[in-house]
């Protein structure tokens, strides 16, 4: 039997909890995914967003799916053919900036979790009518930040969500402090500048702090 909406955002709750933040990852370069992904994990982040921006994007999640102790997703899936790829590297998870129908479907079918994105009340109600109650809010900061994640809240409190964009170390605390967010998506734990030079020892230290982070 397919995946249910119900066991999708289950699942992807379960992700969500196991850190403060899930990095949303931009690689370029195959040869940078494993030492990456490892030097994510060791510092206690071990879901990773692997975002599919980028040609090597699928390659990258192949070769971290690899990696012992992490669960890699894809982001930025949009069309059916996005989840079919994504399953086939070896996600475990999907992530989307919104919604459709045939998206959904798609990735029931697949059996891959999803973390289906929202940014008013009435796109999450919408998604809750489905059985979703593990969203994505996005983009966060245009959307209204930590504030307007919290005005949604109050009269949505039976959805999570997972913030993501313009999340970063000076407002992470606002959103993960809300009762109503499990994690938050954020780049800066793995900048391009330390990617491109290797430092992988410096990445593994910033997601050692960012695994520090205290959730409300």
């Amino acid at each position: 039997m397919p995946l249910t909406p119900q066991d999708a955002s289950k699942q992807a709750r379960e992700i969500c909890a196991l850190a403060p933040i899930v990095p949303v990852l931009v690689v370029q370069d195959v040869a940078h995914a494993r030492p990456l992904a490892e030097a994510l994990i060791a510092g206690g982040l071990p879901a990773l967003e692997v975002t599919l921006r980028t040609p090597a994007a699928l390659e990258v999640i192949r070769e971290m799916a690899q990696v012992e102790g992490g669960v890699v997703g894809a982001g930025t899936l949009v069309t059916p053919a996005d989840v079919t790829a994504a399953v086939a590297a070896g996600a475990k998870f999907g992530v989307s900036p919104g919604s459709t129908p045939l998206l959904l479907d798609a990735a029931l079918a697949a059996d891959l979790p999803m973390l289906p994105g929202a940014a008013t009340a009435s796109e999450a109600m919408a998604l809750l009518e489905l059985g979703y109650d593990m969203l994505k809010f996005f983009p966060a900061e245009a959307a209204g930040g930590a504030p307007a994640l919290k005005s949604i809240g109050a009269p949505l409190p039976q959805i999570s969500f997972c913030p993501t964009g313009g999340v970063s170390p000076q407002n992470a605390d606002s959103y993960l402090s809300l009762p109503n967010v499990i994690c938050a998506g954020g780049s800066w734990v793995a900048p391009a500048k330390l990617v491109e030079a290797r430092d992988w020892k410096a990445i593994e230290e910033l997601a050692r702090e960012a695994s520090q982070l205290p959730r409300g």
